[in-house]
This record gives structure tokens, C-alpha cells and sequence, in this order.
């Protein structure tokens, strides 16, 4: 159940990043939507701690920022896999990863308060 709703929350987010940033587009409807955040979830799930890991020394010396870039070229990485997501540029990575981290966590406090606390 949490995994659905964790693929839900990545699909909403996926869809205000393409709201929000001009110079991102997902060609299709909700199931576009449900797919380019599946796709997204496996390249996170695959890549996201190699890369992760290999930036470490970045990520510390950088308090945490780096972590973003990180995040963005994982979304690039998803563009690329996919013909239904298209992004034009570093920067509209940057920012549609940045909603995405934010509208993710945002959408987890309240939605799925339990898996939130430690």
C-alpha cells in the first residue's frame, strides 16, 4: 500500500514540476503522469544511491546542496529514458528536481505522517 502511495506522491509531483516549469513537458494525460513517475522511481531507485554515494565528498563539502544536482541529473536521466518527458535545459532540471524534493516531502508530512517520524 505504501508503495502506491509513494508512486501516487512522485506522479503529483512529476505533474507540478511540469506545471510550474515552463521548460518542462510530459506529453499525455494522468497515465503519462503515473508512468514518467514509475520511471522516475526506478531511476532513483537503481541509480540514485551510486550517485549518491560517489558524490558524497561534494554533497558534505557543499552542506547538502550538491544532493540537488544529484537529484537533477536523475531527472535528466529520466527525460532521456523517456519519450513522453521532455526538459530543455540544466536549469529547468534544476528547478522541476527542486519541486519535485519539495512537493514529495510536502505530500509524505501529509499524506503518510508514520513513515515521516524517526
Amino acid at each position: 500500500m505504501r508503495l502506491l502511495l509513494n508512486w501516487i506522491i512522485i506522479a503529483i509531483a512529476v505533474w507540478a514540476a511540469a506545471a510550474l516549469v515552463p521548460n518542462i513537458d510530459v506529453h499525455g494525460g494522468a497515465l503519462t503522469y503515473l508512468w514518467v513517475a514509475l520511471l522516475f522511481g526506478l531511476v532513483n531507485a537503481i541509480l540514485g544511491p551510486i550517485l549518491h554515494l560517489l558524490s558524497l565528498p561534494l554533497t558534505i563539502l557543499t552542506l547538502g546542496l550538491f544532493a540537488l544536482v544529484v537529484n537533477t541529473a536523475l531527472l535528466a536521466i529520466t527525460a532521456w529514458l523517456s519519450s513522453k518527458l521532455s526538459i530543455d535545459g540544466f536549469w529547468a532540471a534544476f528547478l522541476g528536481a527542486l519541486i519535485i524534493s519539495i512537493v514529495t516531502a510536502v505530500l509524505h508530512l501529509i499524506l503518510d505522517p508514520k513513515s515521516s517520524k524517526a
